[in-house]
């Protein structure tokens, strides 16, 4: 299967930025703080701040690239996404979860969850795709669904 290109800085992966953040905490005695649950809320704290980045933005200003957004407006929704990226790692760090393995693991379960010859396009729910990656006639299944939603 080909991978798609390369779109961010490759030298930085998240065991870098998981380390990093972990001596960030031991210098300023932090992890005095950083039990699972209130890491959890602060998580919960910064995608509201990442939210506000779209509140009463109209379709057309939030389209794929974000064309329409000044470079200031782009450098803030960097800034909010750090944070929630952070918290996260941190999450994972202190709850003993190698999160790039469970990634792994969690495209692999929703790639059988979400079979693309069934799904397509679709936007259903996966419950609407049970049964119909096992039987023999899902692909033509598949195709007349394809052609009823066209």
């Amino acid at each position: 299967e080909d991978e798609p290109a390369e779109k961010w800085n490759s030298a930085v992966s998240l065991e870098t930025l998981r380390g990093r953040l972990e001596r960030f905490a031991d210098e300023r005695n932090w992890n005095q703080h950083h039990e699972p649950r209130n890491l959890c809320l602060a998580l919960v704290g910064e995608i509201g701040e990442l939210c506000e980045c779209f509140q009463w933005k109209k379709d057309p200003e939030s389209q794929p690239g974000l064309p329409d957004w000044s470079e200031k407006d782009k450098e803030h929704l960097g800034e909010e996404l750090s944070d929630v990226l952070l918290y996260l790692l941190r999450l994972a760090d202190k709850c003993d979860i190698d999160l790039p393995a469970a990634a792994l693991r969690k495209l692999d379960k929703n790639a059988t969850k979400y079979p693309a010859h069934l799904v397509d396009g679709s936007r259903s729910k996966y419950t609407a795709y049970e049964g119909d990656a096992t039987t023999e006639d899902s692909t033509s299944q598949a195709t007349s669904a394809k052609r009823q939603r066209s």
